[in-house]
């Protein structure tokens, strides 16, 4: 990502028109392509941008634009209209580029981590008779997140999603076709658990024998108020 700080004016073309008088702003530069002008205010919302696909060029400025104070010209145009973000720079305060690398993205409370956890202690809530073998259980295609044996002791595979879409399906049923090559496990059966499951998770998981299970995050913790329910 690269940081610019400069005095500049900002002019945004195409299907609207924007103008930002002068002034000392920020300027984002991302490796997705992606410009976003900010100033020292709004929260978090940029005062223009531009969304990738998008190229980024410089040039020097037009002698009525260098007259005027303008040292330098960037020119962003997005790569599937016309659209164009023209930031015409006057003084640059300050220039740094800086490698972010993979974001591991928002942790919330409640997602995938907390569930696991709160599931592992209370195993029993997808059965009378089910029991805790260990989380995080690895395979050769990486950890499947609850590995259990139910009242029959059978093995369960255990996938949580805060969210249960058709991808978290997918994955689970990769770890059961794995699993159930290992003799000492099979037959392995899987258990797709989440606070919310989308209806085409629900349909694929039946149509591959996966039981569907939504987890009630308050309940796990022991803070479901029974008193206060209509039912």
């Amino acid at each position: 990502m690269r940081l610019v700080i400069a005095r500049c004016s900002v002019d945004y073309a195409g299907r609207l028109t924007a103008h930002l008088p002068l002034a000392t702003r920020l300027l984002l530069v991302k490796a997705d392509g992606s410009v976003l002008v900010h100033s020292d205010g709004g929260s978090y919302k940029p005062l223009n941008w531009m969304s990738p696909p998008a190229r980024l060029t410089f040039s020097v400025p037009e002698e009525d634009a260098r007259e005027i104070g303008v040292t330098q010209t960037w020119t962003v145009q997005h790569t599937k209209t016309d659209d164009r973000l023209i930031v015409s720079i006057h003084e640059v305060l300050h220039d740094s580029e800086h490698e972010l690398g993979v974001d591991p993205g928002l942790v919330k409370d409640g997602v995938e981590a907390h569930l696991q956890k709160l599931l592992a202690e209370h195993i029993t809530t997808l059965g009378d008779g089910y029991r805790l073998v260990r989380r995080e259980y690895m395979t050769a295609i990486g950890p499947v997140d609850i590995l259990a044996r139910d009242g029959a002791g059978s093995a369960v595979a255990i996938e949580i999603k805060r969210r249960g879409e058709i991808d978290g399906v997918e994955q689970l049923t990769r770890y059961l076709e794995l699993m159930n090559r290992d003799p000492l496990l099979a037959p392995v059966t899987g258990v797709f658990a989440a606070q919310e499951i989308k209806p085409q998770a629900r349909t694929l998981a039946s149509d591959r024998g996966i039981r569907c299970v939504v987890l009630d995050y308050d309940a796990l913790r022991g803070i479901d108020d029974v008193d206060s329910r209509l039912f």
